[in-house]
């Protein structure tokens, strides 16, 4: 192996971080504009925002699969392919090649990845909710894992904060079960779906309303000032936003960073280790390896910030030996790998609309409708713990519809020239339950091709997540029925496993005591300060709401801390 050992000034800032996504690019923003020297480490490809977004533009037929999966594309991208195709034509630039990068399962996993700059920014959902106050405290109340360390009015001012700087549309309505944050002018629901909502809240008395998601509908001047612009309507967001309207951390906080002229970024720079120093108690930094060249080299640190997914940034820990920490750095507790959690999904209803024939819609709208937990809530009582959101909506069928009819000539293209019918449907996302025994840890012999011992995953859904989804499906076939609708088909999928709701969480959760947990209620190791974990590592339960929020919440959270902390010199 290539060593090429440096301590000179060049390998020397006032803070690393390691990696470039949604909370990695809000560490970077945060330390930097607090006057910090920071030195990002992404271990995949650059990707330039705007100018690799090589399919953005591309019509259908300007593919050569017609956006499907070739054979070869489906062997390279397995993971992402199993349940259904999420690396496809237009997406795999920015999913990563499963076969080159492999991993073990002891049980299945379903581990989506994004190794370039920007990380899974690149393609999340955008959906952007707040937990509520009962998700920081229904572990506690049920007796379930540990308690939170913190609470929701210590994320409140953060959630403000990053929201008011992503960039999230959407409507406040004074639910406590989803609480408002700082939202841009909602997008408009179709007439289908404000039928739906008014049907809902008389006949069944739940909530509907529409997604918060990270797309501009009204760019603010701090938006625009990054060359972020109003969303277009083109429904096109995984293929990468060249207006910067869908918010990633390539075109938000990465630049926010680079404007402080105090940010240096890595690529194909994988981190293998965190280096401690036993002297001090403290790490001194990270050891890294160049994905191309095998080149090994030190960088230095006065805090470290983990920000590469609860799976890679675990793994870091766990590769991170001394004397001082034989099982991985900060791992006293046992905790770190354990209590993978995620979002279950692959269940709803799906029903055709009659009526509307008139009503339509503007552009494609990159958003949906949302459906709020109301399981388990107030006096609603179920005999599983937790509950579920719903996303999906309304919408007109298109030409496409064509493929599986009878027709040809004049009269069927002209038909096939005018919008079909509309139809309706949603998909649960439910909470997972914490559970030491799901888990992922390092293979004791098998290595990478980095030399970096191989991850396994051992994780299932458990006997209440099982319970839950038979009502996820029940109780969105009610809904379906209770509008009017015809046709309703519940559906329940058996072949899904965790990790395809790509909200993997809560591998160095965080704890007030040191013994059952890695991180305390500023996300710092627990016995070694200096390290931050700010990424869905930290979670200690996963409520079923989408997360990314909370994650970006935590890290500007953790980061004005660590400044701060800095500054007093405590770290």
């Amino acid at each position: 192996m290539n060593l090429n050992l440096k301590s000179d000034k060049t390998h020397t800032f006032d803070a690393i971080v390691v990696g470039s996504g949604m909370t990695g690019g809000m560490a970077a923003k945060e330390l930097t504009e607090r006057g910090l020297q920071v030195l990002m480490i992404e271990r995949g490809r650059e990707v330039k925002h705007i100018e690799d977004y090589d399919t953005a533009m591309k019509g259908p037929w300007e593919f050569e699969h017609r956006g499907k999966v070739s054979v070869h594309s489906a062997e390279e991208y397995w993971a992402n392919s199993r349940f259904g195709t999420l690396a496809n034509e237009e997406t795999a630039p920015f999913f990563t090649d499963d076969k080159k990068n492999p991993y073990i399962e002891k049980r299945p996993f379903d581990w989506i990845r994004a190794y370039h700059t920007g990380g899974k920014s690149m393609h999340w959902g955008r959906q952007s909710y707040r937990m509520n106050k009962k998700d920081f405290e229904a572990n506690a109340k049920e007796g379930i894992a540990i308690d939170w360390p913190i609470r929701y009015e210590d994320l409140e001012p953060w959630y403000t904060h990053v929201e008011k700087f992503v960039g999230i549309s959407g409507q406040a309505e004074g639910w406590d079960v989803l609480p408002d944050g700082h939202y841009l002018p909602a997008m408009p629901m179709s007439a289908p779906e404000l039928y739906f909502r008014e049907t809902m809240m008389k006949k069944l008395n739940r909530p509907v309303t529409i997604g918060r998601v990270a797309n501009l509908t009204k760019p603010q001047p701090w938006h625009t000032e990054l060359g972020r612009a109003s969303c277009q309507y083109r429904s096109k967001c995984a293929r990468g936003c060249p207006y910067g309207a869908y918010y990633s951390s390539l075109s938000g906080s990465i630049p926010a960073a680079r404007k402080t002229n105090k940010l240096t970024v890595l690529h194909d720079t994988i981190a293998s280790e965190i280096i401690y120093d036993e002297k001090t108690k403290k790490a001194k930094g990270v050891r890294v390896i160049n994905q191309n060249t095998m080149a090994v080299e030190e960088f230095f640190a006065k805090i470290v910030f983990l920000n590469a997914g609860s799976i890679n940034s675990a793994a870091l820990l766990l590769n991170s030996k001394s004397t001082r920490f034989p099982t991985g750095l900060g791992n006293d507790s046992d905790q770190v790998g354990r209590n993978i959690m995620d979002h279950h999904l692959g269940v709803g209803a799906n029903a055709t609309v009659e009526g509307f024939e008139n009503d339509y819609i503007f552009g494609q709208r990159p958003n949906a409708l949302y459906i709020p937990r109301f399981r388990n809530w107030g006096t609603d009582k179920k005999d599983f713990l937790r509950g579920y959101g719903y996303q999906g909506g309304a919408s007109k069928s298109d030409w496409k519809r064509g493929i599986t009819m009878n027709g040809f000539g004049a009269n069927f293209k002209e038909d096939m020239s005018h919008p079909g019918a509309w139809t309706m449907g949603f998909g649960g996302f439910g909470e997972i339950l914490p559970d030491p025994a799901n888990r992922m840890f390092l293979d004791k012999e098998k290595k990478d091709k980095w030399g970096i011992p191989m991850i396994v995953f051992d994780a299932a859904f458990g006997e209440n997540e099982l319970a839950m989804r038979k009502d996820m499906m029940a109780s969105a076939v009610e809904m379906l029925d209770a509008a009017g609708f015809k046709n309703v088909t519940g559906f329940n999928r058996t072949d899904t496993h965790p990790g395809l709701g790509i909200h993997d969480m809560g591998t160095a959760r965080m704890g007030k005591d040191p013994k059952t947990s890695v991180l305390n209620k500023f996300n710092q190791v627990h016995e070694c300060k200096n390290v931050f974990v700010t990424d869905g590592t930290a979670m200690v339960s996963s409520s079923c709401v989408n997360p990314s929020i909370t994650y970006m919440a935590m890290t500007a959270r953790a980061a004005d801390y660590a400044v701060a902390e800095l500054k007093k010199q405590n770290l």
